[in-house]
């Protein structure tokens, strides 16, 4: 049986950041430990999120997550993969906004409790848009403050860092809530689609209808 239950992925990412945190105290390099604490904090969240809030998210769904703040942060950070890689900062921000395009739109399902004629399909999409956009506008939020507290380089150029990778936000997030959008059509042949599909599925009491009392 792996620790604590979850899959090797999961618990290879949680071995590489120890590794990582010791290497880091090790050469005294604080900012980096830092960074390495941030991402492993921030890979336990959906973890967390699942027993807090009863949901079961699909073991590929909470990898996926997983795996993409490893990238995101230490990776990306410490391992500086978004100097050595001139597309690591687009691929990260278009997966990033796709994934909350999803997110978003899961949301809003569970909220209308499945009722499909609540709002049309274009408006439920419209939504996941908006949410995965605020994401990616809190994150820049977010670089601009680790910058400028801690002396880190998440923004590197700057402003046109942040528009540019606005730009990409904009793009996965048009992305995922059209993903949303043909499941609801009833015109999706698996891919991202099927990831919401998979997740209705694992959780189809949270889209029932509220039975009414007598």
């Amino acid at each position: 049986m792996r620790p604590f239950g979850q899959s090797l992925v999961i618990n290879l990412i949680w071995l590489l950041l120890i590794g990582g945190a010791v290497w880091a105290i090790y050469e005294q390099l604080w900012p980096s430990l830092f960074v390495i604490i941030l991402t492993f904090l921030l890979t336990l969240a959906p973890l967390q999120f699942q027993r807090f809030y009863h949901i079961r998210i699909p073991v590929f769904f909470t990898s996926a997550i997983i795996v993409f703040t490893y990238m995101t942060l230490f990776l990306g950070e410490v391992g500086d993969f978004y100097e050595r890689l001139w597309w690591w900062d687009v691929f990260m921000h278009g997966g990033a906004a796709v994934g909350f395009g999803l997110i978003g739109f899961i949301i809003i399902m569970m909220t209308f409790k499945g009722n499909a004629y609540a709002a049309p399909p274009i408006a439920l999409s419209w939504f996941a848009f908006c949410y995965a956009i605020t994401i990616g506008t809190l994150w820049e939020v977010f670089e601009f403050g680790m910058d400028e507290l801690f002396g880190l380089n998440m923004q590197k150029s700057g402003l046109a860092d942040t528009m540019y990778d606005l730009m990409v936000n904009a793009i996965g997030a048009l992305v995922g809530s059209a993903a949303g959008f043909f499941y609801l059509k009833g015109r999706w042949f698996g891919g991202l689609s099927g990831m919401i599909d998979e997740f209705v599925k694992t959780n189809s009491t949270l889209f029932e209808r509220d039975k009414k009392k007598p």
